[in-house]
Order: structure tokens, then sequence, then C-alpha cells
């Protein structure tokens, strides 16, 4: 069971900030950094860039301040017997970076939605969501050199997926990171292990599969809302990657749908 004391998101502190708790809370504290931030950590002042996560056992000396103009941060305050809290594998004390921050700190904005409000589920959705946050730090800590153009990479790929039909192409993707197109193309597949054109493509062909089990728009209109220009091309890349051409892929769904609908009679 879970009792969380309090959480926040976005809390924003002055240059002078500092967090100094020599004995630590009777408590569990998970901290998300949003900005640059000095923990004391092996007997000494280290200074960790943003996006990093510090996990602090109940009773363990808390150390950390702000070093810059503001310190921005995500934080819990929480009492658990949870063994994926308290037997977790995440270090403690040490700071360590996170793989997709954006990811944790709309986990983190939920968490203080739920625990803002008295609801009936609200035990068992701050536990999934507690849960979720873990898993996804837990996720981070098997990764190794997480370099400066991680972050960057993750939000463009975020973008390509939310919004395929969009006419990337690599010279502009490679614009807005401020880097090489051949730069970009090397980093991106060391990355995720995919290139970002053949990304781009397939986020097309899962999105126009959707629309072709789903709705009634025409092959055209489908090439066209996924990005295509030209429909013959679409028809091309579709068979290429699934084995089977739109037309035929929408009766096979079709008739998928139809048979399912048969069963339940």
């Amino acid at each position: 069971m879970n009792t969380i004391f309090y959480v926040e998101h976005d809390a924003v502190h002055h240059s002078g900030f500092v967090f100094d708790v020599p004995e630590g809370h009777d408590c569990w504290l998970l901290v998300i950094t949003k900005t640059a931030a000095q923990f004391w950590v092996d007997g000494e002042l280290k200074e960790y860039p943003p996006h990093h996560a510090v996990l602090y056992a109940p009773h363990q000396k808390i150390y950390y301040r702000a070093c810059a103009e503001q310190y921005v941060n995500d934080w819990i305050r929480l009492h658990s017997d949870e063994p994926y809290i308290t037997e977790s594998r995440l270090p403690r004390g040490k700071p360590f970076p996170l793989d997709d921050p954006e990811y944790c700190h709309k986990l983190f904005q939920l968490l203080v939605a739920e625990h803002s409000f008295k609801k009936d589920y609200q035990e068992a959705s701050m536990d999934f969501l507690l849960r979720t946050l873990f898993n996804k730090m837990l996720e981070s800590c098997v990764l190794e050199n997480i370099g400066p153009q991680h972050y960057p990479l993750m939000k463009l790929r975020t973008a390509i997926h939310n919004n395929p039909g969009y006419p990337w192409t690599v010279a502009a993707m490679a614009k807005t990171m401020s880097i090489s197109p051949g730069y970009l193309q090397l980093i991106y597949k060391k990355s995720f292990g995919v290139s970002c054109m053949d990304d781009v493509i397939h986020s097309r062909i899962r999105l126009a599969k959707e629309y072709l089990r789903h709705y009634l728009y025409s092959i055209a209109e489908i090439a066209d809302r996924c990005g295509y220009r030209n429909v013959e091309h679409f028809c091309r890349q579709f068979k290429q990657i699934t084995g089977v051409s739109p037309k035929r892929f929408k009766q096979q769904s079709v008739k998928v749908l139809t048979d399912r609908a048969n069963l339940d009679q």
C-alpha cells in the first residue's frame, strides 16, 4: 500500500534554494529535475544536468540545491510497503538520467490530479501510475551514455509518430536540431535501431492501416492523409511493408470484422 503525503510537478525555486535534511525523511522521496542541480553524492557535491531522477529511502541523507537562476523539479513524498518501490533496483540517493523525461512528467501531472480529488477508485489509480513511473525509471537505468542529443531526438521521434502525414524530410528534421542531415541519420539509427525516414514510412503505414480498418475514406484520401502525394507510390510502399495492397488489406479487415460479428450472434 502507498500513502502519498505530497506530490507536485513544475515546482519552481529561486537560485538560492537548498534542501538539506541530514537524517532524511521517515518516508520515501522521489525527485525529478527539469533544470540543472547539485546533489550530495558519495561525500561530495556534484552537479547534474536536467532530466535526472533521484530516489531517497527513508532516513537517508538528503541534500540538493539550485545551481542556476532557477531550479525546477517534480517530486513526491510517500510511505510505501510495495516491493516495486521498497525493493526497487533503482539507485538510492544518486541521480540517474531519464530516457523519456516528458513521459515521466506526464505521469507526475496525472499523480497530482489524482491526489487533488478524493475518489472511490483513487488508490488503485495512484498505484497504477506509480507502478508505471517506477517501471519507466527502471528502463532508464539499463541505458548507457544518454548524450546531449538524446532529448531532442526523443522529441523529434514523438512528433513523427504523432503526425506522420507531415511532409518530413531528413534536411528539415536535421535543421530543427541544428545538426547536419548525415549526423542526424547516424545518431537516429543508433538511438532507435531504425532510420528517421524509415520511421516516418512505418508511422504512415501504421496510420493507413487504421484508416483502412475503421474508416470509409477512399484509397486516394488515405494516401493524402498519410502524407503521400502520389497514390501509386503509397500503394507500392504499403504492399512492400504489409505484403498486400491497400485494397486487399481493407477486404481482409472487413472479413475479419464480419466473421467476429457472426460469432457473437
